[in-house]
């Protein structure tokens, strides 16, 4: 059994274990707000991305403190918050056992930007991802419907309580 000759504390924390490269860098939202139906429907959260960390010089605004009127150098996050477009909605049921997914609508057409969040390795895959909808969605519009998933939406309008809306980054803009 190893032994240190002196004691000392561990530097830094085991919750942030293991200590290598995430394999997605994208965050995920945990929670959403409490829904006020007295507002009218807006985006409750938006995607960000940890672009780096860099340092600022600010002058020291409080009265009584050593450092009152002094400069100090502090660490800032930079955040890199890329345009956002919506590519459908799930609508959710409430159950006794919390929502439930009960119907979901898509976009004709989804950029090949969305499609690769769908697959780990897009060079190597066949990108066939949505191509069965997009027919679907094409054929109907084709027969002279001007919504070819009106009656998804007819259905989540009648019986979902939430309503929330699927939408991916524009990294390249």
């Amino acid at each position: 059994m190893s032994h240190r000759k002196f004691e000392r504390p561990r530097h830094g924390s085991l919750g942030f274990l293991p200590s290598k490269r995430t394999r997605h860098h994208h965050g995920k939202i945990k929670s959403f707000p409490k829904d006020d139906e007295s507002k009218p429907p807006h985006l409750t959260a938006f995607m960000t991305y940890k672009a780096g960390m860099t340092h600022i010089v600010r002058d020291v605004d409080k009265p009584g403190s050593k450092l009152h009127k002094k400069e100090v150098v502090e660490p800032v996050t930079i955040l890199e918050t890329p345009p956002m477009v919506v590519v459908g909605f799930v609508g959710y049921v409430e159950t006794p056992r919390g929502l439930r997914a009960l119907t979901s609508v898509w976009a004709g057409h989804l950029s090949d930007e969305c499609k690769r969040r769908f697959y780990k390795s897009w060079h190597s895959s066949k990108k066939k991802a949505f191509t069965k909808y997009q027919k679907r969605w094409s054929e109907a519009s084709k027969d002279g419907k001007e919504n070819p998933m009106a009656a998804e939406v007819e259905r989540a309008k009648k019986y979902c309580q939430v309503i929330r809306a699927i939408c991916h980054t524009q990294v390249g803009k």
